[in-house]
């Protein structure tokens, strides 16, 4: 990554911070590492607390993979609770991943992965039709406990709008970067923490906007200024009332 020297220091004092207010995190443990991917296609656009109560609807509602597998895309969102765009894309892929895998071993596994080198696996991970380098970079380092900091739309942009990262630089370049400054055994945590970090400001980000809309809508009307009444002025008596009153 450009300049990566200036924003190395900026990584370190970051981490540092995070891990003093937070400590460290529990990486989770999976018995197939297609099972991380899952989970990753399921958490990529939501925020992590919505994707562990997503996950355990998924568990209580499908039999198994194969059964997730096989299901119909609304039945599916309709477990999500979701209908968005981003989720539709989540439900697709899990079903593209899950059917390529039973197609090419007539079952849903990726556990030979686990006897094959680490560069070997992530190639295979990579080649996989409808898989995300998010979900790559989760599985990879969940699953194969393999050297990756996953990341999704709301990290990348919680890096840039802190000028955490050059500006200009690849999602890829990114990675790469991130990956010399943070260790195997930090990457987790790294990763945990850093997208807790940027789902709370996006979240505060929400609400301020949303605080300021209801302003501008419960704002008092202005009092309309009252417009003076021309003053009217007594005719003159004419010659016959004068008479009369005489």
């Amino acid at each position: 990554m450009k300049d990566s020297k200036d924003y190395s220091p900026k990584i370190t004092k970051l981490f540092r911070s995070l891990k003093r207010k937070h400590g460290k995190v529990e990486m989770p443990t999976y018995t197939d590492p297609v099972e991380a991917i899952v989970d990753a296609l399921v958490s990529e656009c939501m925020s992590r607390s919505a994707a562990a109560r997503t996950a355990k609807r998924m568990k209580a509602h499908f039999l198994d993979l194969n059964d997730l597998r096989v299901s119909r895309k609304e039945e599916i969102l309709d477990v999500f609770g979701d209908n968005s765009e981003n989720a539709e894309k989540s439900a697709a892929a899990i079903t593209q991943v899950l059917n390529v895998l039973f197609e090419k071993q007539n079952k849903v596994t990726l556990e030979a992965l686990r006897h094959e080198g680490k560069r070997q696996a992530k190639k295979e991970l990579e080649e996989i039709p409808g898989i995300t380098p998010f979900a790559v970079g989760y599985c990879f380092l969940t699953a194969l406990e393999g050297h990756a900091i996953p990341l999704n739309a709301a990290i990348l942009g919680y890096l840039r709008d802190n000028e955490l990262v050059h500006p200009e630089a690849s999602d890829h370049d990114i990675a790469g970067f991130l990956e010399r400054q943070i260790s195997a055994s930090d990457a987790h945590t790294f990763y945990a923490l850093v997208r807790d970090e940027a789902e709370q400001e996006k979240t505060a980000a929400k609400k301020k906007i949303g605080a300021k809309r209801a302003a501008s809508t419960t704002k008092k009307p202005t009092p309309r200024k009252k417009t003076a009444t021309p003053k009217t002025t007594p005719k003159k008596a004419t010659k016959k009332t004068q008479v009369k009153k005489k």
